[in-house]
């Protein structure tokens, strides 16, 4: 029973969300400036939207392996990749060391020190990671991480590319 309601939650979640919108919510980048999560649409190239946490293995496991694949996958398509840690402000720090000591380099790195970007997003658990095309539709999301999950994502955004 209990997989049943689960599996109709995310069915529900994923529906919805493939349905909605970025929000607006202003959240920090990586220079301490805030932004609106609405910038992050451009009209021109999709992106993956992964929310993460500094004591989320999994989340930390996923992007070291979106990483890793990031240039062969630029080969293949355009498309930018948005971190969102999702650490309060007494952790910001330690995210962003982290963000750094992990070489995420070509991620638009955002904070989310509040959670309202979060909580706008219908997010519960993290890793959950959005493919978003270039007009802001959110078209593809899941949670959680199991080695290999990562190969979804790109082919979410090739499949907006066509």
């Amino acid at each position: 029973m209990r997989a049943l309601i689960v599996c109709i939650t995310l069915l529900f979640a994923f529906l919805t969300c493939t349905m909605a919108q970025i929000p607006s919510v202003k959240v920090e980048n990586t220079k301490g400036a805030q932004v609106n999560t609405s910038s992050l649409v451009n009209h021109k190239t999709p992106m993956i939207i992964s929310f993460w946490a500094t004591t989320c293995k999994p989340c930390i496991r996923e992007l070291d392996a979106i990483n890793e694949q990031l240039p062969d996958w630029l080969e293949e398509a355009n498309f930018r990749v948005v971190a969102v840690s999702t650490d309060d402000s007494r952790s910001t720090a330690k995210a962003r060391a982290l963000a750094e000591g992990h070489g995420w380099d070509d991620f638009i790195m955002l904070y989310d020190k509040n959670q309202e970007f979060m909580r706008a997003m219908n997010v519960s658990l993290t890793p959950q990671v959005y493919v978003v095309d270039a007009d802001g539709k959110i078209v593809y999301s899941h949670i959680g991480y199991a080695p290999g999950s990562e190969l979804e994502l790109l082919k979410a955004i090739k499949k907006l590319q066509k």
